[in-house]
Protein backbone atom coordinates (compact mmCIF):
# COMPACT_ATOMS: atom_id res chain seq x y z
CA UNK A 1 0.00 0.00 0.00
CA UNK A 2 1.22 3.48 -0.91
CA UNK A 3 2.29 5.82 1.84
CA UNK A 4 0.30 9.03 2.04
CA UNK A 5 2.22 12.14 1.10
CA UNK A 6 0.76 13.71 4.22
CA UNK A 7 2.59 11.14 6.36
CA UNK A 8 5.99 11.48 4.67
CA UNK A 9 8.95 13.17 6.26
CA UNK A 10 10.59 16.18 4.61
CA UNK A 11 13.36 13.96 3.25
CA UNK A 12 10.85 11.45 1.86
CA UNK A 13 8.86 14.22 0.19
CA UNK A 14 11.99 15.65 -1.43
CA UNK A 15 12.98 12.23 -2.75
CA UNK A 16 9.48 11.61 -4.11
CA UNK A 17 9.48 15.04 -5.75
CA UNK A 18 12.66 14.20 -7.68
CA UNK A 19 11.16 10.90 -8.86
CA UNK A 20 7.93 12.54 -10.03
CA UNK A 21 9.81 15.37 -11.76
CA UNK A 22 11.63 12.75 -13.79
CA UNK A 23 8.40 10.92 -14.66
CA UNK A 24 6.80 14.20 -15.72
CA UNK A 25 9.81 15.10 -17.89
CA UNK A 26 9.56 11.76 -19.68
CA UNK A 27 5.86 12.27 -20.37
CA UNK A 28 6.46 15.83 -21.58
CA UNK A 29 9.12 14.56 -23.98
CA UNK A 30 6.53 12.42 -25.78
CA UNK A 31 5.14 15.53 -27.49
CA UNK A 32 1.50 14.66 -26.89
CA UNK A 33 -1.39 16.77 -28.17
CA UNK A 34 -4.65 15.66 -26.53
CA UNK A 35 -7.74 17.81 -26.04
CA UNK A 36 -10.00 16.91 -23.10
CA UNK A 37 -11.39 20.40 -22.62
CA UNK A 38 -15.05 19.74 -23.45
CA UNK A 39 -17.48 16.85 -23.26
CA UNK A 40 -17.76 16.10 -26.95
CA UNK A 41 -18.93 12.76 -28.36
CA UNK A 42 -16.30 10.86 -30.28
CA UNK A 43 -16.74 10.00 -33.96
CA UNK A 44 -17.71 6.45 -32.98
CA UNK A 45 -20.66 7.84 -31.04
CA UNK A 46 -21.73 10.09 -33.92
CA UNK A 47 -21.59 7.16 -36.34
CA UNK A 48 -24.36 5.25 -34.61
CA UNK A 49 -26.88 7.97 -35.52
CA UNK A 50 -26.03 8.12 -39.22
CA UNK A 51 -29.10 6.06 -40.15
CA UNK A 52 -31.07 9.18 -39.33
CA UNK A 53 -29.73 10.86 -42.45
CA UNK A 54 -31.65 8.51 -44.76
CA UNK A 55 -34.96 7.98 -42.91
CA UNK A 56 -36.68 10.59 -45.08
CA UNK A 57 -35.38 9.21 -48.38
CA UNK A 58 -38.84 7.82 -49.14
CA UNK A 59 -40.02 11.39 -49.74
CA UNK A 60 -42.69 11.30 -47.03
CA UNK A 61 -42.34 14.66 -45.32
CA UNK A 62 -45.75 14.77 -43.65
CA UNK A 63 -46.08 14.51 -39.90
CA UNK A 64 -49.00 12.73 -38.31
CA UNK A 65 -51.36 15.71 -38.56
CA UNK A 66 -50.76 15.95 -42.30
CA UNK A 67 -48.53 19.03 -42.34
CA UNK A 68 -45.54 19.04 -44.70
CA UNK A 69 -42.61 19.60 -42.33
CA UNK A 70 -40.66 21.41 -45.04
CA UNK A 71 -43.07 24.33 -44.81
CA UNK A 72 -43.99 26.93 -42.19
CA UNK A 73 -46.13 26.12 -39.18
CA UNK A 74 -46.43 24.37 -35.80
CA UNK A 75 -44.41 26.70 -33.63
CA UNK A 76 -44.27 24.40 -30.60
CA UNK A 77 -43.17 21.28 -32.50
CA UNK A 78 -44.74 18.47 -34.52
CA UNK A 79 -47.13 16.23 -32.53
CA UNK A 80 -45.02 13.07 -32.65
CA UNK A 81 -41.92 14.95 -31.45
CA UNK A 82 -43.89 16.53 -28.61
CA UNK A 83 -45.06 13.07 -27.56
CA UNK A 84 -41.58 11.56 -27.74
CA UNK A 85 -40.10 14.29 -25.55
CA UNK A 86 -43.11 14.23 -23.22
CA UNK A 87 -42.49 10.52 -22.66
CA UNK A 88 -38.78 11.20 -22.13
CA UNK A 89 -39.43 13.82 -19.44
CA UNK A 90 -42.58 12.19 -18.01
CA UNK A 91 -44.92 15.09 -18.73
CA UNK A 92 -47.89 15.66 -21.04
CA UNK A 93 -47.40 16.87 -24.65
CA UNK A 94 -49.17 20.15 -23.80
CA UNK A 95 -46.32 20.87 -21.38
CA UNK A 96 -43.68 20.61 -24.13
CA UNK A 97 -42.16 22.97 -26.66
CA UNK A 98 -39.86 21.29 -29.17
CA UNK A 99 -37.17 23.71 -30.29
CA UNK A 100 -34.06 23.91 -32.42
CA UNK A 101 -30.81 22.06 -31.85
CA UNK A 102 -29.80 23.74 -28.59
CA UNK A 103 -31.25 23.55 -25.08
CA UNK A 104 -28.67 26.20 -24.16
CA UNK A 105 -30.41 28.61 -26.54
CA UNK A 106 -33.77 27.81 -24.98
CA UNK A 107 -32.36 28.56 -21.51
CA UNK A 108 -30.74 31.79 -22.69
CA UNK A 109 -33.94 32.98 -24.38
CA UNK A 110 -36.07 32.20 -21.33
CA UNK A 111 -33.76 34.06 -18.95
CA UNK A 112 -33.74 36.98 -21.40
CA UNK A 113 -37.55 36.99 -21.44
CA UNK A 114 -37.71 36.96 -17.64
CA UNK A 115 -35.15 39.76 -17.41
CA UNK A 116 -36.62 42.22 -19.90
CA UNK A 117 -40.24 41.30 -20.66
CA UNK A 118 -41.30 39.10 -17.80
CA UNK A 119 -43.05 35.73 -18.10
CA UNK A 120 -46.35 36.48 -16.39
CA UNK A 121 -44.65 38.79 -13.89
CA UNK A 122 -42.83 42.12 -13.76
CA UNK A 123 -39.46 41.84 -15.57
CA UNK A 124 -36.63 41.07 -13.21
CA UNK A 125 -34.55 43.95 -14.55
CA UNK A 126 -37.18 46.44 -13.33
CA UNK A 127 -36.94 45.11 -9.79
CA UNK A 128 -33.32 46.05 -9.10
CA UNK A 129 -30.43 43.65 -8.48
CA UNK A 130 -31.02 40.11 -9.76
CA UNK A 131 -29.29 37.12 -8.19
CA UNK A 132 -29.19 33.40 -9.04
CA UNK A 133 -28.27 30.37 -6.95
CA UNK A 134 -25.56 28.24 -8.55
CA UNK A 135 -24.78 24.73 -7.23
CA UNK A 136 -21.00 24.29 -7.37
CA UNK A 137 -19.04 22.83 -8.92
CA UNK A 138 -21.35 23.28 -11.87
CA UNK A 139 -21.79 23.97 -15.58
CA UNK A 140 -19.81 26.90 -16.95
CA UNK A 141 -22.43 27.73 -19.60
CA UNK A 142 -25.01 28.40 -16.90
CA UNK A 143 -22.61 30.81 -15.25
CA UNK A 144 -21.91 32.49 -18.59
CA UNK A 145 -25.62 33.17 -19.12
CA UNK A 146 -25.83 34.83 -15.72
CA UNK A 147 -22.76 36.94 -16.40
CA UNK A 148 -24.11 38.03 -19.78
CA UNK A 149 -27.28 39.39 -18.19
CA UNK A 150 -25.48 40.89 -15.19
CA UNK A 151 -27.06 38.41 -12.78
CA UNK A 152 -25.11 38.09 -9.55
CA UNK A 153 -24.27 34.48 -8.71
CA UNK A 154 -24.32 32.85 -5.29
CA UNK A 155 -22.36 29.63 -4.75
CA UNK A 156 -24.36 26.75 -3.29
CA UNK A 157 -22.20 23.76 -2.30
CA UNK A 158 -23.09 20.36 -3.70
CA UNK A 159 -23.50 17.36 -1.41
CA UNK A 160 -23.86 13.68 -2.27
CA UNK A 161 -27.66 14.27 -2.25
CA UNK A 162 -27.61 17.35 -4.47
CA UNK A 163 -27.33 21.06 -3.62
CA UNK A 164 -27.07 22.01 0.07
CA UNK A 165 -30.72 22.74 0.82
CA UNK A 166 -29.97 24.57 4.07
CA UNK A 167 -27.74 26.95 2.11
CA UNK A 168 -30.47 27.43 -0.50
CA UNK A 169 -33.12 28.22 2.10
CA UNK A 170 -30.79 30.67 3.81
CA UNK A 171 -29.92 32.39 0.52
CA UNK A 172 -33.63 32.76 -0.36
CA UNK A 173 -34.03 35.21 2.52
CA UNK A 174 -32.54 37.70 0.05
CA UNK A 175 -35.51 38.76 -2.11
CA UNK A 176 -33.17 39.69 -4.96
CA UNK A 177 -32.68 35.95 -5.61
CA UNK A 178 -34.84 35.17 -8.63
CA UNK A 179 -33.70 31.76 -9.80
CA UNK A 180 -31.39 28.80 -9.84
CA UNK A 181 -29.63 26.74 -12.51
CA UNK A 182 -29.04 23.05 -11.86
CA UNK A 183 -28.32 19.71 -13.55
CA UNK A 184 -30.40 17.29 -11.46
CA UNK A 185 -29.27 13.97 -12.94
CA UNK A 186 -25.59 13.07 -13.33
CA UNK A 187 -24.62 16.65 -12.54
CA UNK A 188 -21.87 18.40 -14.47
CA UNK A 189 -19.14 17.67 -13.40
CA UNK A 190 -19.65 15.46 -10.33
CA UNK A 191 -22.17 12.98 -11.72
CA UNK A 192 -24.48 13.42 -8.72
CA UNK A 193 -28.20 12.72 -9.03
CA UNK A 194 -30.45 14.68 -6.70
CA UNK A 195 -32.06 12.44 -4.08
CA UNK A 196 -35.85 12.17 -3.81
CA UNK A 197 -35.76 14.14 -0.56
CA UNK A 198 -33.75 16.93 -2.22
CA UNK A 199 -36.17 17.11 -5.17
CA UNK A 200 -39.15 17.29 -2.81
CA UNK A 201 -37.47 19.98 -0.72
CA UNK A 202 -36.70 22.01 -3.87
CA UNK A 203 -40.29 21.59 -5.07
CA UNK A 204 -41.64 22.96 -1.79
CA UNK A 205 -39.36 25.99 -1.46
CA UNK A 206 -41.00 29.13 -0.11
CA UNK A 207 -40.40 31.46 -3.06
CA UNK A 208 -42.18 34.36 -4.77
CA UNK A 209 -44.22 33.80 -7.93
CA UNK A 210 -41.43 35.09 -10.19
CA UNK A 211 -38.76 32.68 -8.91
CA UNK A 212 -37.63 30.21 -11.59
CA UNK A 213 -35.54 27.05 -11.50
CA UNK A 214 -33.87 26.08 -14.77
CA UNK A 215 -33.92 22.27 -14.47
CA UNK A 216 -31.28 21.34 -17.05
CA UNK A 217 -31.89 17.61 -17.43
CA UNK A 218 -29.13 17.20 -20.02
CA UNK A 219 -28.21 13.64 -18.99
CA UNK A 220 -31.66 12.20 -18.32
CA UNK A 221 -30.96 8.92 -20.22
CA UNK A 222 -27.16 8.97 -20.20
CA UNK A 223 -26.51 5.89 -18.08
CA UNK A 224 -23.15 4.11 -18.26
CA UNK A 225 -24.23 0.84 -16.66
CA UNK A 226 -27.35 -1.08 -15.70
CA UNK A 227 -26.90 0.41 -12.22
CA UNK A 228 -28.74 3.60 -13.03
CA UNK A 229 -29.58 6.58 -10.88
CA UNK A 230 -33.28 7.39 -10.57
CA UNK A 231 -34.40 11.03 -10.52
CA UNK A 232 -37.76 11.88 -9.04
CA UNK A 233 -39.91 13.82 -11.51
CA UNK A 234 -40.14 17.25 -9.91
CA UNK A 235 -43.40 18.05 -11.70
CA UNK A 236 -45.04 15.17 -9.82
CA UNK A 237 -44.30 16.79 -6.45
CA UNK A 238 -44.71 20.52 -7.17
CA UNK A 239 -47.39 22.06 -4.94
CA UNK A 240 -49.97 24.33 -6.56
CA UNK A 241 -48.25 27.45 -5.21
CA UNK A 242 -45.06 26.55 -7.12
CA UNK A 243 -46.65 25.15 -10.28
CA UNK A 244 -44.82 27.70 -12.49
CA UNK A 245 -41.47 27.55 -10.69
CA UNK A 246 -39.70 24.92 -12.84
CA UNK A 247 -38.60 25.18 -16.46
CA UNK A 248 -36.98 21.94 -17.62
CA UNK A 249 -34.82 21.57 -20.72
CA UNK A 250 -33.24 18.61 -22.46
CA UNK A 251 -31.95 17.74 -25.91
CA UNK A 252 -30.64 14.97 -28.13
CA UNK A 253 -27.27 16.73 -28.41
CA UNK A 254 -25.42 13.79 -26.85
CA UNK A 255 -27.96 11.24 -28.09
CA UNK A 256 -27.79 11.95 -31.83
CA UNK A 257 -25.71 14.90 -33.10
CA UNK A 258 -24.56 17.80 -30.88
CA UNK A 259 -24.69 20.23 -33.78
CA UNK A 260 -27.89 18.90 -35.34
CA UNK A 261 -29.99 17.49 -32.55
CA UNK A 262 -33.36 18.58 -31.19
CA UNK A 263 -33.97 20.43 -27.92
CA UNK A 264 -37.10 20.70 -25.84
CA UNK A 265 -38.53 22.66 -22.94
CA UNK A 266 -41.08 21.42 -20.41
CA UNK A 267 -43.07 23.51 -17.96
CA UNK A 268 -46.53 24.39 -16.74
CA UNK A 269 -49.26 25.23 -19.25
CA UNK A 270 -49.14 28.84 -18.02
CA UNK A 271 -45.38 29.09 -18.62
CA UNK A 272 -45.70 27.46 -22.04
CA UNK A 273 -48.30 30.07 -23.04
CA UNK A 274 -46.01 32.93 -21.91
CA UNK A 275 -43.06 31.49 -23.82
CA UNK A 276 -45.15 31.02 -26.97
CA UNK A 277 -46.11 34.71 -26.84
CA UNK A 278 -42.42 35.49 -27.31
CA UNK A 279 -41.82 32.76 -29.86
CA UNK A 280 -44.59 34.05 -32.13
CA UNK A 281 -42.46 37.19 -32.48
CA UNK A 282 -39.08 35.46 -32.48
CA UNK A 283 -39.70 32.67 -34.99
CA UNK A 284 -42.12 31.25 -37.54
CA UNK A 285 -41.18 27.70 -36.56
CA UNK A 286 -38.19 25.56 -35.65
CA UNK A 287 -36.66 22.92 -37.92
CA UNK A 288 -39.49 20.41 -38.30
CA UNK A 289 -37.58 18.31 -40.84
CA UNK A 290 -35.02 17.58 -38.15
CA UNK A 291 -37.78 16.80 -35.66
CA UNK A 292 -39.39 14.33 -38.05
CA UNK A 293 -36.19 12.49 -38.88
CA UNK A 294 -35.40 12.12 -35.17
CA UNK A 295 -38.85 10.63 -34.51
CA UNK A 296 -38.66 8.34 -37.56
CA UNK A 297 -35.21 7.16 -36.46
CA UNK A 298 -35.87 6.62 -32.73
CA UNK A 299 -39.60 5.90 -33.10
CA UNK A 300 -40.30 6.25 -29.38
CA UNK A 301 -38.79 6.36 -25.90
CA UNK A 302 -37.85 2.67 -26.06
CA UNK A 303 -35.89 3.43 -29.23
CA UNK A 304 -34.01 6.22 -27.46
CA UNK A 305 -33.18 3.94 -24.54
CA UNK A 306 -31.91 1.21 -26.86
CA UNK A 307 -29.77 3.78 -28.66
CA UNK A 308 -28.30 4.98 -25.36
CA UNK A 309 -27.15 1.44 -24.57
CA UNK A 310 -25.01 1.67 -27.73
CA UNK A 311 -23.51 4.90 -26.39
CA UNK A 312 -22.84 3.24 -23.03
CA UNK A 313 -20.89 0.42 -24.69
CA UNK A 314 -18.61 3.04 -26.24
CA UNK A 315 -18.29 5.29 -23.18
CA UNK A 316 -17.97 2.81 -20.34
CA UNK A 317 -14.44 1.67 -21.35
CA UNK A 318 -13.36 5.32 -21.48
CA UNK A 319 -14.66 6.08 -18.01
CA UNK A 320 -13.11 2.84 -16.78
CA UNK A 321 -9.74 3.83 -18.23
CA UNK A 322 -9.81 7.11 -16.31
CA UNK A 323 -10.93 5.56 -13.03
CA UNK A 324 -8.35 2.75 -13.32
CA UNK A 325 -5.49 5.23 -13.71
CA UNK A 326 -6.75 7.50 -10.94
CA UNK A 327 -6.98 4.51 -8.61
CA UNK A 328 -3.56 3.12 -9.51
CA UNK A 329 -1.72 6.44 -9.40
CA UNK A 330 -3.45 8.54 -6.74
CA UNK A 331 -5.34 6.27 -4.33
CA UNK A 332 -3.87 6.36 -0.84
CA UNK A 333 -1.67 9.41 -1.39
CA UNK A 334 -4.01 11.75 0.50
CA UNK A 335 -3.88 14.43 -2.19
CA UNK A 336 -6.94 13.81 -4.38
CA UNK A 337 -10.54 12.60 -4.43
CA UNK A 338 -12.76 11.76 -7.41
CA UNK A 339 -16.21 10.45 -8.24
CA UNK A 340 -17.18 7.24 -10.04
CA UNK A 341 -20.47 8.21 -11.71
CA UNK A 342 -23.16 5.84 -12.99
CA UNK A 343 -23.77 8.12 -15.95
CA UNK A 344 -23.35 11.56 -17.48
CA UNK A 345 -20.33 12.91 -19.31
CA UNK A 346 -17.70 13.87 -16.74
CA UNK A 347 -15.51 12.80 -13.86
CA UNK A 348 -14.82 15.36 -11.15
CA UNK A 349 -11.37 15.41 -9.55
CA UNK A 350 -10.54 17.44 -6.44
CA UNK A 351 -6.91 18.01 -5.47
CA UNK A 352 -5.49 19.37 -2.20
CA UNK A 353 -3.43 22.38 -1.31
CA UNK A 354 -4.84 24.82 -3.85
CA UNK A 355 -3.03 22.93 -6.60
CA UNK A 356 -5.62 22.71 -9.39
CA UNK A 357 -4.37 25.72 -11.37
CA UNK A 358 -0.81 24.40 -11.25
CA UNK A 359 -2.07 20.99 -12.43
CA UNK A 360 -3.73 22.68 -15.40
CA UNK A 361 -0.50 24.43 -16.36
CA UNK A 362 1.57 21.25 -16.04
CA UNK A 363 -0.90 19.26 -18.15
CA UNK A 364 -0.91 21.90 -20.88
CA UNK A 365 2.88 22.02 -20.98
CA UNK A 366 2.89 18.24 -21.38
CA UNK A 367 0.39 18.39 -24.26
CA UNK A 368 -2.92 17.68 -22.52
CA UNK A 369 -5.61 20.37 -22.58
CA UNK A 370 -8.15 20.22 -19.75
CA UNK A 371 -11.26 22.28 -19.10
CA UNK A 372 -10.02 25.60 -17.74
CA UNK A 373 -9.44 25.21 -14.03
CA UNK A 374 -12.03 27.33 -12.24
CA UNK A 375 -14.60 26.96 -15.03
CA UNK A 376 -16.83 24.85 -12.77
CA UNK A 377 -17.42 27.89 -10.54
CA UNK A 378 -19.08 31.28 -11.17
CA UNK A 379 -16.76 33.93 -12.60
CA UNK A 380 -14.17 31.20 -13.25
CA UNK A 381 -13.00 31.40 -9.63
CA UNK A 382 -12.75 28.20 -7.62
CA UNK A 383 -12.37 29.53 -4.05
CA UNK A 384 -10.23 26.54 -3.01
CA UNK A 385 -8.48 26.03 -6.38
CA UNK A 386 -9.21 22.33 -6.13
CA UNK A 387 -11.67 21.16 -8.80
CA UNK A 388 -10.71 19.69 -12.18
CA UNK A 389 -13.33 18.49 -14.69
CA UNK A 390 -12.28 15.43 -16.69
CA UNK A 391 -14.06 14.94 -20.02
CA UNK A 392 -13.31 11.35 -21.13
CA UNK A 393 -15.68 11.03 -24.09
CA UNK A 394 -13.78 12.31 -27.12
CA UNK A 395 -10.39 10.51 -27.08
CA UNK A 396 -10.03 6.78 -27.71
CA UNK A 397 -9.40 4.62 -24.59
CA UNK A 398 -5.72 4.26 -25.53
CA UNK A 399 -5.21 8.00 -25.97
CA UNK A 400 -7.24 8.62 -22.86
CA UNK A 401 -4.93 6.43 -20.79
CA UNK A 402 -1.97 8.54 -21.96
CA UNK A 403 -3.78 11.76 -21.09
CA UNK A 404 -4.82 10.61 -17.63
CA UNK A 405 -1.25 9.45 -16.90
CA UNK A 406 -0.14 13.02 -17.64
CA UNK A 407 -2.92 14.29 -15.38
CA UNK A 408 -2.10 12.05 -12.42
CA UNK A 409 1.62 12.78 -12.70
CA UNK A 410 0.84 16.50 -12.81
CA UNK A 411 -1.35 16.15 -9.72
CA UNK A 412 1.44 14.40 -7.83
CA UNK A 413 4.00 16.98 -8.95
CA UNK A 414 1.85 20.01 -8.10
CA UNK A 415 0.92 18.69 -4.66
CA UNK A 416 4.51 17.73 -3.88
CA UNK A 417 5.69 21.20 -4.86
CA UNK A 418 3.26 22.60 -2.27
CA UNK A 419 4.28 20.15 0.42
CA UNK A 420 8.04 20.64 -0.07
CA UNK A 421 7.86 24.43 0.22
Amino acid sequence: MKKSYLEMSAAELQAELEIVKKEYGELKAQGLSIDMSRGKPGADQLDISDGMLSVLDDGNFKCENGLDVRNYGILDGIPEAKKMFADLLEVKPENIIVGGNSSLSMMFDYVSQCMYNGAGFEPWSKQGTVKFLCPVPGYDRHFAICQFFGIEMINIPMTSEGPDMDAIEEALKDKAVKGMFCVPKYSNPQGITFSADTVKRIANLDVPADFRIIWDNAYCVHDLTDTTDELLNIFDVLPEKNKNMVVEVASTSKISYPGAGVACLASSVENIKEILKRLTIQSISYDKVNMLRHVRFFKNLDGIKAHMKLHAKILKPKFDAVIKTLNSDLAGLGIAEWNEPNGGYFISLDVTGGSASRVGVLCKEAGVTLTNVGATFPYGKDPTDSNIRIAPTFPTPAVLSQAVKVLTTSVRLACLENLVK
